[in-house]
């Protein structure tokens, strides 16, 4: 999706020119409500919600060509989701079968690379072609099985222990069991059987094992194998008894100063060494319930769950990825990925403020908005109301600012933010005195 038009310099400079700069204000909002439709037709296609769809459509035809950045239509995401009746609407109101995205994918191709049979029959009735990279939501080149030869990670699935194993967490393509592996306790990400054979789902797992085998940091989830050979698919990591920061959030609500700062550091490391060149990682869904507690006691911090990560060599550090897209978890992310602009890792820092944020009010940035309606307010420049007493201390406000700034380029690097948050630390008042900067805060 092209970037925002700038006015001229003459626009913006002329004195008097008031019918110029009324244009040019008319042309902003238009671009702006633009957009914003464009985003929500992509989205409500996404959540399979044809009466919106259908609404949107009623009142502005022209979006049965929205495209993101990346020239997805509506009609690639319903194809892949095999959604029929959003596709049929679309097709209703006159939307391209053969529409080509970024990587010349079509619609058609993009339901044949996740094997959604009656689509491809719907698509194939309407003079759909097959032509692309067999599905655009790919890797542009295809992941390589993590096995060239026989690797030292490759567990034996009757090695690990599923007995006494509980839930600890659920995704689209799997879940994540407590286990244990040779007498240790483990986390154990499980691919559902019924998608083991899923082409998407088994590019996803082997780009996340490629991943994470080149990963070692005290502040990032530890790989320990993973079973490739067999299925169901398994990816087995450390098990970190104390939970996700999500949790510990709700439980003890706003942090201390202290503890927030020292969480901070924890996540700012573990991602200063993610963004390191030349293979930067870029998280992309950086949140609390992807930040764990190493322990019950709450004093160390691993940012976890690279599902979504990129691992993208650069030539230099100004580099721009080409990476766009809704990707990510809506309240803690940045306005140009909702936007579906040209993002790079600083979108990992607007994330990072939004927790600093989360652990020092001891609430969700935007609490009272459901997270689409949050993420769209911050796209629109709106940033969370600064109320704990915490932001009193000296820097602290003005580095969240500068984390969460609408420029990517504004906002600081990790190891900047790390510099700055051992200033800060280095200042504060010593512990009797926490309450005068929080009072909702106790013994922590």
């Amino acid at each position: 999706m092209s970037s925002d038009t700038p006015s001229s310099a003459a626009d913006t400079k002329t004195a008097g020119a008031s019918s110029s700069s009324s244009e040019t204000t008319t042309d902003k909002q238009k671009e702006k409500a633009r957009v914003s439709r464009t985003s929500l037709i992509l989205w409500h296609a996404h959540q399979n919600d044809a009466a919106a769809v259908r609404k949107l459509l009623e009142e502005d035809p022209s979006l049965v060509r929205a495209m993101d950045y990346d020239n997805r239509t509506p009609l690639h995401v319903a194809s892949l989701h095999g959604w029929i009746d959003i596709a049929q609407c679309l097709i209703d109101f006159g939307a391209d079968v053969n529409a080509q995205d970024r990587w010349k994918n079509t619609p058609l191709a993009d339901a044949e690379g996740a094997k959604k049979h009656n689509m491809i029959e719907l698509l194939k009735s309407y003079g759909g072609l097959s032509y692309g990279q067999n599905g655009s939501h790919y890797e542009p080149k295809p992941v390589p099985p993590p096995l060239p030869n026989k690797c030292d990670w490759e567990i034996e699935p009757s090695e690990l222990d599923f007995t006494n194993s509980n839930i600890i967490g659920k995704g689209s393509f799997g879940e994540i069991l407590k286990a244990f592996w040779r007498g240790t306790p483990v986390a154990v990400k499980r691919i559902l059987p019924s998608l083991s054979d899923d082409r998407m789902v088994i590019q996803d797992f082997r780009h996340e094992v490629n991943l994470l085998v080149k990963l070692r940091h005290p502040n990032i989830v530890q790989f320990l194998g993973a079973v490739t050979e067999r299925k169901p698919l398994m990816l087995i990591t450390e098990y970190l008894r104390g939970g996700d920061l999500h949790q510990h959030l709700k439980e003890k609500g706003a942090l201390s100063p202290l503890a927030a700062i020292n969480f901070a550091l924890d996540i700012a490391r573990g991602m200063a060494y993610l963004h390191n060149e030349p293979n930067v990682v870029v998280h992309r869904d950086l949140k609390p319930r992807n930040v764990l507690l190493v322990n019950s006691s709450a004093d160390h911090l691993k940012v976890g769950d690279f599902g979504l990560s990129k691992l993208v060599k650069v030539q230099n550090s100004h580099d721009v990825y080409k990476m766009t897209g809704e990707t990510g978890s809506y309240r803690y992310m940045a306005p140009e990925v909702f936007k579906h602009r040209r993002y790079d890792k600083k979108v990992d820092v607007f994330s990072f403020a939004m927790i600093l944020y989360e652990m020092l009010e001891g609430e969700p940035p935007f609490s009272d908005f459901e997270p689409y309606e949050a993420a769209k307010f911050v796209a629109e420049g709106h940033r969370p109301t600064f109320r704990s007493k915490g932001f009193n201390i000296s820097g602290l406000k003005e580095l969240t600012d500068q984390c969460w700034a609408a420029d990517m380029n504004k906002r600081p690097t990790f190891i900047e933010i790390i510099k700055r948050l051992e200033k800060i630390k280095d200042n504060l008042p010593t512990d009797h005195h926490w309450h005068l900067f929080n009072p909702k805060v106790g013994a922590q």
